[in-house]
């Protein structure tokens, strides 16, 4: 079942790096009393992730902060280690928490997984973002066909700021 508008994050743990390593954190941690934007790509360094959708966050990163975001979060399946090569490498280390969802538990927990098997790069996340409020979800945008960046890009996130 795939999450809706009004639903609460299931409780899920990722892993980001910091200057001690690697660590895990919470949906609690991340969510929990704060107003996060979140989007998701189906993997670090791809074409699409790294060329279009990304880059509209890093864009806009400002403006979303100023309409009362804490934070602007990425989840990808991937593990840690290229979640955090993937933010030195695009120059948004600092600016964009990278959660690695390694074995992709966060996506499927949400309905949100796609099976990618067929062009070798197995389970991976849909393209999506969302609007968290308090662990609650008030805007869900899913891509409809792959390679697209329209629905979850950051413009769209900002209409709904």
């Amino acid at each position: 079942m795939t999450i809706s508008v009004g639903d609460k994050l299931p409780e899920a743990s990722f892993k980001t790096m910091g200057a001690d390593g690697a660590k895990t954190v919470t949906t609690a941690e991340i969510f929990g009393g704060k107003k996060v934007v979140l989007f998701a790509v189906p993997g670090a360094f791809t074409p699409t992730c790294s060329n279009n959708h990304l880059p509209g966050y890093l864009e806009n990163h400002d403006a979303i902060l100023g309409r009362g975001v804490d934070t602007i979060a990425v989840v990808a399946v991937n593990d840690v280690h290229v979640m955090n090569a993937w933010a030195r490498f695009t120059g948004a280390e600092g600016k964009i928490l990278f959660l690695a969802d390694g074995n992709g538990d966060f996506v499927k927990s949400i309905g949100l997984d796609h099976d990618m098997s067929g062009s070798g790069m197995g389970l991976r996340s849909k393209r999506f973002s969302m609007i968290v409020d308090d662990a609650k979800v008030t805007a869900l945008n899913v891509e409809g066909a792959p390679g697209q960046t329209v629905e979850s890009s950051a413009a769209k996130v900002l209409e709904q700021l």
